[in-house]
């Protein structure tokens, strides 16, 4: 099949064109948001606004994905992109308006945190019904495509936004792809999903999918490896590279937003090389790939000049995309897709829990030891963690077909 036949598939098609809309919106937030709040606040406000957020998607992710697997994953998507959209309008009106307090943007992003803790495990569970017919990896790369796409240009557009108009309007229009994302869905149509007569209750449902999520040892090991590579990635690359690159001259705030963009170029490449080469053994050509993230750690440890620095972003992008297209491929592939949503929240809060703990972690390590060092250390550690999840059989010997069909077509409601 060619690659782009799956956007022929009316389904795929919409919640294509509606997650590629919503995601505009989204990548423009982070930006917007951090200059909203310093506007009215000071450091310290933006960071209690994003650990509300934070906090707030952690707690609601269990249920989030009982309530994805539980009832039509279309209806909510509907309901959470209009409460989306209401709470970023809220924020946007009182910005605008010049009414904002930091606490109103703090309660706002806690309520946005929550609906995304609904909205995140539904996006996963729905794959296979949008696609029955689909090849998977061709699903999963085109919607990693055109997600790792607009993150090179929505932060772009945000800041544009926010020096041109203010982060308010950048905000406003977060608001208003979540709105047209909204009328999209209303255009999808999904396969009757029928229910067994148990588990009946919520707690029944978190349960079942906790023992479907600790029955599979390559689910289960990778989220595990993952609770210490998010860690890295977004401690020692998100913290402390932009921390050695302010004190390197030759490379200051330019080179790392450089090197930022680099790692993206590398995710949107190598989705265009996943939409035709299959991945048969996903997890150990993933987990593989993505060793290569150390060797821009080791880059910034080793203080490297802007051109090595940038082939080395690219790298490492490139290595956490084909994880990300392998590791979509295999849940979808293995996981019963009446388990999908649950399966994918106990994924999720292993990575999210992990990730404001590495900020914290490498935070005091940097300020108290050498940066460049820790940097170091924080590569081979990385490097370590991924290769040894190979050691385990269930991951390098997981094979998946990328050209069958996520599940027999059912009939349309």
């Amino acid at each position: 099949m060619p690659a782009l036949e799956v956007l022929r598939l009316p389904s795929f098609a919409w919640y294509f064109t509606a997650r590629s809309i919503s995601w505009l919106g989204t990548s423009m937030v982070g930006v917007a948001l951090a200059f909203a709040v310093l506007g009215i606040g000071d450091a310290s406000a933006l960071a209690q606004v994003l650990a509300a957020r934070t906090v707030a998607l952690c707690a609601c992710l269990l249920v989030g994905g009982a309530v994805g697997d539980r009832v039509s994953r279309r209806l909510v998507l509907q309901v959470s992109h209009a409460l989306t959209a209401l709470t970023q309008g809220a924020a946007a009106y009182l910005l605008i308006t010049g009414q904002a307090e930091v606490w109103h943007l703090l309660v706002l992003e806690s309520l946005n945190g929550a609906v995304s803790a609904f909205t995140m495990p539904a996006m996963q569970g729905i794959i296979p019904q949008v696609g029955p017919r689909s090849p998977l990896q061709q699903a999963n790369s085109l919607i990693a495509f055109s997600r790792n796409g607009l993150l090179v240009l929505g932060p772009s557009l945000g800041a544009l936004l926010v020096v041109t108009s203010g982060p308010g309007w950048a905000l406003a229009i977060n608001a208003t792809t979540y709105l047209l994302a909204l009328a999209c869905l209303s255009r999808l149509r999904l396969p009757h999903r029928p229910r067994s007569g148990e588990p009946t209750t919520m707690l029944d449902e978190l349960r079942e999918g906790w023992g479907a999520f600790r029955s599979r040892r390559w689910l289960w090991v990778i989220v595990l490896a993952f609770g210490v590579l998010n860690a890295i990635h977004t401690g020692a690359w998100g913290v402390l590279g932009p921390v050695v690159a302010t004190s390197d001259t030759h490379l200051g705030a330019r080179g790392w937003g450089l090197a930022v963009s680099a790692e993206a170029t590398g995710t949107v490449l190598v989705t265009l090389v996943l939409l035709r080469v299959p991945l048969r053994r996903p997890l150990l050509v993933g987990v593989a790939a993505i060793a290569g993230f150390a060797v821009p750690l080791v880059s910034l440890g080793l203080r490297a000049k802007l051109w090595p620095l940038l082939l080395a972003s690219m790298l490492g992008g490139l290595g956490m995309e084909t994880f990300g297209v392998g590791w979509n491929l295999a849940m979808t592939h293995e996981i019963p897709e009446h388990l999908l949503s649950r399966v994918s929240a106990y994924d999720m809060l292993g990575s999210f829990l992990a990730m404001p703990a590495g900020q914290l972690a490498f935070g005091w390590l940097g300020s108290r030891h050498d940066p460049h060092l820790v940097l170091l250390w924080a590569a081979a550690v990385f490097a370590l963690v991924s290769l040894a999840t190979l050691l385990v059989r269930d991951v390098r010997d997981l094979r998946c077909d990328p050209t069958a069909a996520s599940g027999t077509p059912l009939s349309s409601r």
